[in-house]
Parts: C-alpha cells; structure tokens; sequence
C-alpha cells in the first residue's frame, strides 16, 4: 500500500465532500469547515490545539487557533450543516428504514466557566453533575449494525433560546421528516414515553415504536388500564432466541412477545402494546401505531426494531470516544453548537461517505488494512475505519491539499536547494 497515493485520495475526499456540505458559506467559512473535518479525523479529537497542530499551516501556531476560534463562532453554522446532512442523509431513508431517536448528555464534570453550563445526569455514572444535553439521530434497517448518522445537536435548559425538550425532539423529527418525505419509523427509548410526543407524532402521520414506562396509563377494550397490568395478562404465543454483545462479552436471552389492540386515553388512533419477556422481572412493553397481526414475523418485526435501537448506544459511544468529545473546551455557547454539528459532519463523512460508498469501496479497505487489527475487523467497522484515517493522514504531509492546486516544492529534492 503506498500510503502518500492513499492519503491524497482520502484528504481530495474531504475536499469534495465538504464543499457538498458548504455551498452557501463563504469561502472562508468553506474552507475552515473542511480544516476541522480533516483535523478532526487526523488527531481523533474535538481540541482546537490539536487540530491546528494537524494542519501545518505557514503561520504561527497561536494565529491559527485563534483564526479556527474566530470561524467556529459562525452564527448559523450549526443549523445551515445539520439541515444539509440532513437532506444528504435522507436519500437512505426508506419504508423500513429505522429512524432512532435518543437524547444523551455531554458530561463537563470539572467545567466551570463554559456558557450555560446546565445540570445533567451522567449516562455513564447515573449522577447529576455540570454539561449539556445532546439529541441524536441515527437511520438504520432492522437487526443491522450499520448506521447513517442524520441529525446530533446540543441544547442547554439554561440557553435563552431554550424552550422545551419536546421542542427540540420535534425540530429534530421535522428537519428529518422535511428532507426523507415523512418515510422510515421512529424508535426511542422510555425517555420518549410523554403525551405530547405521541400528540406530535400521530397528528404528523409519523410511524414510531416507543417503549412504555410501567406508570403508563392505555385504553384497553374501552376501558382505562395501567400497562404493566396490561402486559403481565397479555398472551405471549412466541418465542425468539437471541444474543446480546456486551461490556462483558456475549449474552443470550429467551424471549417470548405477544400483542394486544390498544388506544392512548382520549385519542381515537387504534395502536398495539407489543410484549416482550425474557429480559427481566418486568416486560418489555412497546407502543407502535404500525400494522400488527397475530403472526411471528408481524410481531418480530416489531420487537427487533426496538432492539436495533441498542445500536444508538454504540453509535454515541463511538462518536465521543473517536473524536473524544467530552474533553470540548470551547466556552462559548455558539461555538459548542458549532462544534457537535462538525462532529456530526465528520461522523457522517467516515461512516457514510466513505463506509457506505461502493465507489469508495478499495479506498476503504486499504483505510481498514491501515487500522492494523490484531484479531481482525468487527462488523461495527467504524472504530476501526477511524483509526485507519488518522494513521494515513498523520503519516503524509500536514494539512488539506486541495486538487486543481500547485504543489508544494520539496527542495530536498532539488539541486537549487542545496544552494
């Protein structure tokens, strides 16, 4: 593998692809968007140190930070690349494709001075400390574990322009519904479980799969129940084996799920109460307003797209330790914006643009050959796809090569150097 040949190709791929990205920026703004996605890649972190130590420029290394602070601070920019990621993205959305939606916290323990530094609860602790909140969207197929990122934004319950969680969910499911023609179904977790978001989502025509707290209340035969109650009666006429992967390797489950045919108090959409049993004391209980009948492949349809849904937390995972974004030191609200959706852009860049492209498809594996596993690539590649990046890149010549541009004399080369 000739690494310089196979660097060229993959900075002219940041090249093109961020110029898809940033039609509308000005030239400046253009090429700083192109500089982080390439810095991001090359150093795996969201620190504008780092990053500008990757680009090698011809000036001092204190004007170039200072340049990439002033550019991050773009007003906009934020939502101009998400909408456009967006629409990119939305050319895979189809009927069956899985729209999974998951709010998620940026844990800042030891931050002090960043701008409306709100209160969250750690995901990986359970504890309540200092950070922002962040709101994902993956597009995935039932049972997969590849996934298209569409749509990561972070918000703060302390922002002026805060309104609500439910507000920032649905302009999430609008700018989604906007570019993919309201196709694909919505998955989220219990944290979705509220009566507005069922509201939004059954007046926009939205198809969705969300699991149910054991407090819900639905109509059943005309009649109020609690859920659980509901669950624990309903019959389960089929059983499903399958194996989870874990921090503590491979795990199997017997489940057994069945149905039953349900409304949401004061609404007359007719919805189903799937049941799925084996992975606790307490059910697993999913509100869908898709078509289901009493047949296995009907309801399993049903259960393994809400099991696809743990590729979220691995997609998230992936995201903040690739590009190791708790460690964001940005003070500024804008700028944090800013940033997470040009992780979202780099995300986008490497699993889709790159992972997903047939085209790409050589490039790619020698990329993966690059990341030098021991035991071979997983089929979550993206770790691995990563790491093959930023050895390529950080073993050419620092910084963006732009095609159409003069090259750089080597003088080493010459005899004019010498002299």
């Amino acid at each position: 593998m000739n690494i310089t040949q196979v660097g060229g190709r993959l900075r002219a791929q940041i090249h093109d692809f961020s110029g898809k990205l940033s039609p509308r920026f000005p030239k400046p703004t253009r090429r700083f968007i192109e500089q982080m996605i390439y810095g991001m890649l090359v150093t795996q972190d969201v620190n504008l140190s780092k990053i500008s130590r990757s680009l090698g420029e011809d000036i001092s290394y204190k004007k170039t930070v200072n340049r990439l602070s002033v550019n991050l601070n773009y007003e906009g920019m934020a939502q101009e690349l998400v909408q456009e990621i967006s629409r990119v993205g939305a050319s895979r959305v189809r009927e069956g494709t899985l729209l999974i939606i998951d709010p998620t916290d940026l844990s800042k323990q030891h931050a002090k001075k960043m701008e409306y530094l709100a209160t969250v609860r750690d995901g990986s602790t359970g504890e309540l400390g200092p950070g922002y909140w962040m709101l994902n969207v993956l597009a995935g197929k039932a049972g997969g574990r590849k996934f298209v990122p569409l749509y990561q934004s972070l918000y703060s319950a302390d922002a002026p322009q805060y309104v609500s969680e439910n507000a920032e969910i649905f302009a999430a499911v609008d700018t989604i519904r906007l570019s993919s023609g309201n196709l694909g179904t919505w998955v989220g977790d219990r944290g979705l479980d509220r009566g507005r978001i069922f509201d939004g989502l059954l007046e926009r025509k939205a198809r969705f799969v969300i699991r149910l707290k054991a407090n819900r209340t639905l109509k059943f035969r005309g009649h109020p129940r609690q859920v659980l109650d509901l669950a624990r009666g309903c019959p389960l006429w089929y059983r499903e084996r399958i194996v989870k992967e874990g921090k503590e390797g491979e795990k199997s489950y017997l489940l057994q799920f069945g149905f039953r045919a349900v409304k949401l108090p004061g609404r007359p959409d007719e919805l189903s109460l799937v049941v799925v049993t084996g992975f606790g004391e307490e059910p697993l209980m999913l509100l869908t307003n898709l078509q289901v009948r009493k047949s296995r492949r009907s309801l399993w349809t049903i259960v393994q797209s809400y099991l696809t849904r743990w590729l979220v937390e691995e997609a998230i995972r992936f995201t903040k330790q690739s590009f190791n974004l708790e460690d964001v030191r940005v003070l500024t609200y804008q700028r944090l914006c800013n940033m997470i959706a040009l992780v979202l852009a780099a995300s986008y860049f490497l699993a889709v643009h790159l992972g997903e492209s047939l085209r790409l498809s050589i490039l790619t594996r020698k990329i993966l050959k690059a990341s030098k596993r021991l035991y071979g690539i997983s089929s979550f590649h993206y770790y691995a796809l990563a790491d093959g990046i930023s050895y390529i890149l950080g073993r050419v010549r620092a910084g963006i090569w732009c095609p159409g541009a003069a090259p750089i004399p080597d003088r080493q080369l010459t005899l004019s150097g010498l002299f």
